[in-house]
C-alpha cells in the first residue's frame, strides 16, 4: 500500500558469484580479522532485518555451520546478482515478507544502518525499490564527465516481493544489469557517505583482502 509503514525486512546475503577473480571458490569464507567475510555480513545484518538467508549455488552442506536458509539461483546459468534477489524475493514470499534487503556476501564494512536508510528512502512508494549509492571521489569524479557523480552499488539494495514475478520474466528474457530493470520501476537511491573510505568496499582481489585487514580497525 502506497505510503504505508513497513515492518523490517528480510535479508538476503548474495553469494551466488563465480569469484573469478579470486581464482574461484567462496570468497565469502575467506578470512578477515579471524573470522570469515560471511561472518562480517551476518554481524552486521542480522540485526536489522526480522530474517536472514544465503544466496549460494553448489552444495549447501558447505555452509552448513551458518544455519541459515540456503537460496540457490532459480534461474539457470549465473544470471548474475538480479538472480539471486529473485531466489531471496520468493524465499521472503513463502514468509509472508512485504520486501528484502540484500547486501553482498564479500563486502564486510557496510554501514550498520543500511536498511533504515534504504527503508527511508523508499517511503512513499508503491513498491519499495532503492539501491544504495556513495559520492564519486578524486579520479573517479573526473573520469565520469558530465555523467552521473555516484557510485550505485547494486548488490546493496530494498526490493519488493510483488514485482517477483516481473523480475523473473526479465531475467527469462536475458536481462543481466541490475540498473536497467530498477529504472524502469522507478527506482530509487540511498547515498552513503564514502569518508574516511566506501562502506561498500569489496574482496575481489587478494589485493582487496590484504587491504580489507587493514581496514577493520576503521570499520
Amino acid at each position: 500500500m502506497q505510503g504505508a509503514e513497513m515492518s523490517n525486512p528480510l535479508g538476503v546475503i548474495l553469494a551466488g558469484g563465480l569469484a573469478t577473480r579470486m581464482g574461484g571458490g567462496d570468497k565469502g569464507l575467506l578470512q578477515v580479522g579471524g573470522q570469515s567475510l560471511l561472518s562480517h555480513v551476518i554481524d552486521r545484518l542480522a540485526p536489522q532485518v526480522d530474517g536472514l538467508a544465503l544466496n549460494a549455488n553448489g552444495d549447501p552442506e558447505r555452509f552448513f555451520d551458518l544455519n541459515l536458509p540456503i537460496l540457490p539461483d532459480t534461474i539457470d546459468g549465473y544470471a548474475g546478482p538480479l538472480a539471486g534477489v529473485l531466489a531471496g524475493l520468493d524465499w521472503a514470499a513463502t514468509q509472508g515478507a512485504d520486501c528484502i534487503v540484500t547486501a553482498a556476501a564479500d563486502t564486510p564494512f557496510f554501514p550498520r544502518d543500511l536498511v533504515a536508510r534504504l527503508t527511508e528512502a523508499a517511503q512513499g512508494q508503491a513498491h519499495p525499490l532503492v539501491l544504495a549509492t556513495t559520492p564519486r571521489t578524486g579520479d573517479e569524479a573526473l573520469k565520469s564527465g558530465g555523467g552521473k557523480r555516484i557510485n550505485r552499488h547494486p548488490t546493496f539494495g530494498l526490493w519488493p516481493v510483488a514485482l517477483r514475478d516481473d523480475l523473473r520474466g526479465a531475467l527469462n528474457d536475458g536481462l543481466r544489469k541490475v540498473v536497467l530493470w530498477t529504472d524502469k520501476h522507478d527506482g530509487r537511491e540511498a547515498l552513503f557517505d564514502a569518508d574516511p573510505f566506501d562502506p561498500f568496499f569489496n574482496v575481489n582481489t587478494p589485493e582487496d583482502l590484504a587491504r580489507a585487514e587493514q581496514l577493520l580497525e576503521q570499520a
